[in-house]
């Protein structure tokens, strides 16, 4: 796929003459994976986009009805790194610095961007959806940070977003890869509004009948003004949260003094309720070094800025690629689909309290550091 068909755009005009962008990931039988394709074509356009007078918002969704995106195309990354084990990959090194810098231009555009998260919004996509203006989830919507059972860690801003969240949810959800759905989405702060997946033309029609301004907050407004009259009609049909259901069992789990402790507390969940059967699963069957750098990751990103997150997680990401639990996660889920990833450790206890310092120890000062960030 190259980038003329990686994303495909489309002009709506408005009444007064200006224009909304539906910009659609354009990748259904991957649903909709993140590739380099997309990004090459996502990231000069938004930025032209931003400079047009005559644009005032951009609609970002996908193709299909199974998901917005199910995550970065992380098959790419393995054919860099198993190529050339132990060494830093320019590949892997330019692939984030492109994907990490789409996702900062998502989270400080200056004009309204709406994404519509139907269907799968995992890893990537979550980068992707994260950062909008206005991010809407849908009866389908299936949200989830999996990157403990790739051998990676939750990157595309999860050190800023994860750390936004209440109740210490983000360790939970950084450990277990648990499915939030659009309830969940709303109390841990990853979503604004619930909308039917079939009200997406109505909300576009009606972004076309807004008076829109020079005021980029009015035209804000003006966006929340439309989206909420539509969720008001259909708001009790979302589906209840996992989340809240579960809500003392976790805070019981995160609570624990230890992440060693929090893990054996998940791990010792019975098997009766099927949500949370899923989430000990791929923890239990997660890297344990992957649980290390997110502990790490959450409590350095306490202090840091958006940009400091993303230029953190452009390390962690580069050097995750030359140790090699990332490319054997990915071995064992995708390539050879035998489920039998070897990782480096057994537990979190046996995780080196060396390696994990040296994948915290900067590796570039500012000057030197390969992600430029507008603004920052």
């Amino acid at each position: 796929m190259d980038a003329n068909n990686a994303v495909i755009y489309n002009a709506h005009e408005t009444g007064d003459g200006h224009y909304i962008i539906q910009a659609t990931l354009n990748s259904e039988k991957s649903l909709n994976a993140l590739n380099q394709a997309m990004i090459d074509s996502l990231l000069p356009a938004l930025a032209r986009f931003e400079q047009d007078e005559t644009v005032v918002a951009i609609v970002l969704d996908s193709m299909g009805d199974k998901a917005f995106c199910a995550g970065g195309d992380i098959v790419e990354l393995y054919n860099a790194m198993k190529d050339n084990p132990g060494q830093r990959q320019p590949f892997v090194q330019e692939f984030f610095v492109q994907e990490y810098s789409l996702d900062y231009a998502i989270h400080t555009y200056s004009k309204p961007i709406v994404v519509w998260g139907n269907g799968y919004v995992m890893g990537g996509g979550l980068g992707l959806f994260a950062g909008a203006s206005h991010r809407i989830v849908t009866e389908s919507s299936r949200v989830a940070m999996p990157e403990i059972s790739i051998g990676l860690y939750p990157d595309v801003g999860g050190t800023y977003f994860l750390n936004q969240m209440p109740d210490n949810l983000g360790l939970f959800l950084g450990l277990t890869a648990a499915q939030m759905n659009a309830a969940d989405c709303l109390q841990v702060k990853l979503a604004d509004h619930f909308l039917l997946h079939e009200q997406k033309a109505q909300l576009i029609d009606a972004l076309t009948q807004q008076s829109w301004t020079i005021d980029r907050d009015v035209n804000r407004q003006l966006v929340s003004h439309c989206v909420m009259n539509l969720e008001k009609t259909i708001y009790e049909q979302m589906p209840n949260g996992n989340i809240a259901a579960h809500q003392a069992v976790i805070d019981e789990a995160v609570n624990q003094t230890t992440l060693a402790q929090t893990m054996q507390k998940i791990a010792s969940w019975g098997d009766d309720d099927s949500w949370l059967k899923r989430a000990k699963r791929s923890m239990v069957n997660g890297s344990p070094l992957s649980a290390r750098i997110l502990e790490r990751q959450l409590a350095a990103g306490k202090d840091l800025s958006l940009a400091q997150c993303f230029k953190l997680e452009l390390q962690l990401s580069v050097l995750s690629g030359e140790i090699g639990e990332f490319a054997e996660g990915i071995r064992a889920l995708l390539i050879d689909k035998d489920n039998q990833p070897a990782w480096k450790f057994s537990d979190v206890e046996s995780v080196d309290d060396a390696l994990i310092n040296e994948l915290f120890n900067p590796i570039w000062d500012d000057s030197s550091h390969p992600l430029k960030l507008k603004g920052a």
